[in-house]
C-alpha cells in the first residue's frame, strides 16, 4: 500500500536504545543530507557496504556464489511514465481477476461488475475485492514440491483496504451501512482456480476451491492470546472467535501448503475516544477515522469496546484447499501491523516464520515452532496435519548490533523485563502488547521492514526496508549501522544469516544495497544500487532458479517528483544476489504499486499484482473524475482503474528471466 508519508503510523516513542546508543562510539554513524558517500565507505570498513560482494566474498559477508552464473535473459526495461504495463521484447503480460470480477464460487451467484460502481455489498462479497496485495500459486496438476509445469492451479490474494471514491459510485455523500457493508466485502482474502490455455491463462468458474474472505468472516483464534482476557468482547465473551480481516498485506506459503497473510494497517480502522489510552496510543489508533466504519459499525470503536482492536494485527492462515475451513488468527506469531509472514524449515524439521511490520521505527521478528513439521498422512491432509503447528513455539524480536552480527531477543513472558511489574502478566499479554515487549528488549528500530524472503540454497533472509522519512529528524532516532541513511526517502535492502540454523540465536548481516539514482545531485539519495536505479523497495521473492525480484511502492505524493523525478512509474526488477546486477524487468501503469510475485512451479509463469492504479495523491479518488489519473486496465474512456492479476510468460515457453 502507497502511504502518504503524513499520514503514516509512526506510533513508537519508546526509549529503548537505538544501536547508535550502545554501541562504540568509534563506530557510530551521523549522517545528514549531502553526507551519503563518507556513510556508505563506512560500512564498507565492517563489510557491510552496499551490493553483494560475489563469489570471492568470505562467510558471513554474503551469500555463496551458486546464483553468480544465472543470468538474466532479458533487457533491461526503460523507466516509465505510460498507463500500461510493460514487459521485455518476447514477453506476454494479461490481466486476470481484477477487482469486481466474480470470484467463481460454487453454488453461488456470479454478479457481473459494474463500471459505474453500483454493484451491491452483497455482490461485492462474491466478487474479487479490492488492491490486490500479496499472492501465491498452489497447483492443482503437479506433486507437492515438483518442479513440473503446472497448468491449472489455485491463486490466494490478500484485498488490502478500499478506495472509498472509487468503490462507491458517489464516494462517501452520503455515508451509509450498505457502503460500509461494501467496503468491508471489498477486503479480506479471495482464493480462485485458474487454468492456462491456448490463449493465455484464465478463471476456473464455478470452482469448487473459490472462496471470498471478508471483514466478515469468522476466524478462529489459535495460540496463547486465545480466549485471554483482553480478546474478550461482548459479542464474543469467550474470546475464541473473531468476525473479519483487514488490512491484508504481503503473504506467505507454508510447506504444508496453507496460506499465511498479515493484518498490516488495522489501527486506521478504529476510532478512540479524544484521548486515547497509552494501549492505543502505542499502536496508532486516535480519534479521526479515515474509514468511518464506525459510524456505522459500533465494534469499531474502542470507546464501547476496547478489546475488539486487540483481536486484529495477526498473521491469519487459511487453508485454500478447502473452502470449508475455518480461517485462524495465529497469536503465538505475535500481534503487529503485520507485512506477511515467510516461513523457512530448519534442518530437524521446524518451521520459522520471519515477519515485520510496515510503520516507521518498528521491528522485525521471528517464530521457532516448538513442533517438526508433520506429513500428510492417508486421509489427512499436510495442512490438517498441521493445523495447530504454529499456536505452540517461541516468538523472537531482532536485534542489529553495530559490528556486524545479531541477537534474537525472547519474548517470552517473565524472561528479562517481561513481568507483571512491568505489564506482562502472561505470554497472552506479551503477544498482544508485542510492541511495548519489543520495546523494553532493546530491539532495533527500523525503516519500515516490509516483504522478506528467504534463500533456501545459501540459507541469507532478506527484507525490504522501504523508507522512513523521519529518520534523523529532531526527536526521532538517528541513523544506525542497520538504518544508515537519515530522512531515508529511498530505502534499503537488508539480509542476515542465522548462526548454525534458522533458529540460530544470534546472526551475521549486511546490506545487499541501497536503494536510490545515481544520478541524483543530492549524494544522500544516490543509493549503490548496480545497474538499473529504483527507490522504495516492497515485493521481494526468489524464483525457482534463484534470483531476487524486488517490486516498489513509492507513493504518489512521491512519484517522479524530487529524487524520484527520473524513476518513473513502479516497476519490478530482477537481483542476482551474487553479483548485485539489478535489471527492470516490468513496469506499472499510472499511480500504480507493484506487488506480490509468484511463479508455476517451472517457472514459466510468473503472477503479480498491479495495486491502486489511478491513485490519487490524496489517496482517495474523486467519484466524479474516476479515471482522471488512469483507466487500466479497461482502457475504456471513463472506466475506473481496477487492481488486479497479471500472468507474464515467455513467448517461447522458456523459462521466465531467464
Amino acid at each position: 500500500m502507497a502511504k502518504d508519508f503524513s499520514e503514516m503510523e509512526d506510533s513508537n516513542r519508546s526509549s529503548n536504545p537505538s544501536i547508535h546508543d550502545v554501541s562504540d562510539p568509534a563506530r557510530r554513524l551521523w549522517l545528514r543530507a549531502g553526507a551519503g558517500a563518507a556513510g556508505m565507505g563506512w560500512l564498507a570498513t565492517l563489510g557491510l557496504g552496499g551490493c553483494a560482494l560475489g563469489a570471492g566474498s568470505s562467510a558471513g559477508s554474503g551469500p555463496a556464489s551458486a546464483t553468480a552464473a544465472l543470468k538474466m535473459g532479458f533487457d533491461a526495461l526503460p523507466v516509465s511514465t505510460a498507463d500500461t504495463v510493460r514487459v521485455p521484447l518476447g514477453y506476454v503480460a494479461q490481466t486476470l481477476a481484477p477487482w469486481g470480477e466474480a470470484a467463481g464460487i460454487a453454488g453461488a451467484p456470479m454478479p457481473a461488475w459494474k463500471p459505474d460502481a453500483s454493484n451491491s455489498a452483497s455482490e461485492q462479497a462474491l466478487q474479487m475485492g479490492m488492491h490486490h496485495d500479496g499472492l501465491h500459486f498452489y497447483a492443482l496438476d503437479t506433486a507437492p514440491g515438483s518442479r513440473q509445469g503446472a497448468r491449472r492451479g489455485l491463486l490466494a490474494i490478500n484485498h488490502e483496504y478500499t478506495d472509498d471514491g472509487l468503490l462507491h459510485a458517489d464516494g462517501l455523500a452520503p455515508w451509509t451501512p450498505e457502503k460500509v457493508k461494501k467496503a468491508q466485502a471489498a477486503h479480506g482474502i479471495a482464493v480462485i482456480e485458474v487454468e492456462r490455455q491456448a490463449d493465455g491463462w484464465q478463471m476456473v468458474r464455478p470452482s469448487r476451491y473459490a472462496r471470498r474472505i471478508t471483514a466478515n468472516t469468522p476466524f478462529a483464534i489459535g495460540g496463547p492470546a486465545a480466549g485471554h482476557a483482553l480478546m474478550k468482547t461482548a459479542a464474543d465473551p469467550a474470546g475464541r472467535t473473531v468476525l473479519g480481516t483487514i488490512g491484508n498485506c504481503a503473504s506467505g506459503k507454508t510447506p504444508w501448503g496453507t496460506y499465511l497473510s498479515g493484518e498490516e494497517n488495522w489501527a486506521n480502522y478504529f476510532t478512540a475516544a479524544d484521548t486515547p489510552t497509552a494501549h492505543e496510543r502505542r499502536w496508532g489508533i486516535r480519534k479521526a477515522n479515515w474509514y468511518r466504519w464506525p459510524e456505522h459499525d459500533e465494534r469499531f470503536d474502542t470507546v464501547r469496546h476496547p478489546n475488539e482492536p486487540n483481536r486484529f494485527g495477526w498473521v491469519v492462515e487459511v487453508d485454500p484447499m478447502d473452502p470449508s475451513s475455518t480461517p485462524v488468527k495465529r497469536t503465538a506469531l505475535g500481534r503487529a501491523a503485520h507485512e506477511g509472514a515467510w516461513v523457512a524449515v530448519t534442518r530437524s524439521g521446524r518451521a520459522v516464520v520471519y515477519s515485520g511490520e510496515d510503520a516507521r521505527f518498528e521491528y522485525i521478528y521471528k517464530f521457532v515452532s516448538r513442533d517438526a513439521i508433520r506429513p500428510a498422512r492417508p486421509g489427512v491432509s499436510a495442512a490438517q496435519a498441521n493445523a495447530d503447528l504454529l499456536d505452540h513455539g517461541t516468538l523472537y524480536v531482532a536485534r542489529f548490533d553495530a559490528d556486524g552480527r545479531g541477537q534474537w531477543l525472547p519474548l517470552v513472558a517473565g524472561v528479562g523485563p517481561l513481568t507483571p511489574a512491568n505489564g506482562f502478566a502472561d505470554q497472552g499479554e506479551v503477544l498482544i502488547k508485542a510492541r511495548q515487549a519489543s520495546d523494553l528488549l532493546g530491539a532495533t528500530k527500523m525503516d519500515r521492514p516490509e516483504w522478506l524472503a528467504v534463500d533456501e540454497a545459501s540459507r541469507w533472509v532478506y527484507c525490504t526496508l522501504t523508507n522512513n522519512r523521519d529518520r534523523g529528524k529532531p526527536g526521532f532516532p538517528g541513523p544506525d549501522a542497520a538504518n544508515p541513511r537519515a530522512e531515508n526517502v529511498m530505502g534499503h535492502i537488508i539480509r542476515w544469516q542465522e548462526d548454525g540454523d534458522f533458529d540460530g540465536a544470534g546472526f551475521v548481516w549486511n546490506h545487499l544495497l541501497l536503494a536510490g539514482d545515481p544520478a541524483s545531485a543530492d549524494a544522500h539519495t544516490q543509493g549503490n544500487v548496480r545497474g538499473d536505479a529504483f527507490g522504495s523497495p516492497d515485493t521481494i521473492a526468489f524464483d525457482p532458479r534463484g534470483l531476487l525480484w524486488v517490486g516498489t511502492d513509492v507513493s504518489t505524493s512521491s512519484m517522479n517528483k524530487g529524487p524520484y523525478a527520473r524513476l518513473g512509474n513502479n516497476s519490478l526488477l530482477c537481483c542476482n544476489p551474487a553479483t548485485g546486477e539489478v535489471r527492470r524487468f516490468l513496469t506499472g501503469p499510472v499511480g500504480c504499486e507493484i506487488t506480490g510475485a509468484t511463479w508455476t512451479p517451472d517457472g514459466r509463469t510468473l503472477f503479480l499484482n498491479i495495486q491502486h492504479p489511478g491513485e490519487s495523491p490524496s489517496e482517495r479518488s474523486d467519484p466524479a473524475e474516476p479515471s482522471r489519473f488512469s483507466n487500466w486496465p479497461d482502457k475504456r474512456p471513463g472506466s475506473r482503474p481496477r487492481s488486479a492479476t497479471v500472468a507474464v510468460w515467455r513467448q517461447d515457453g522458456g523459462v521466465v528471466g531467464a
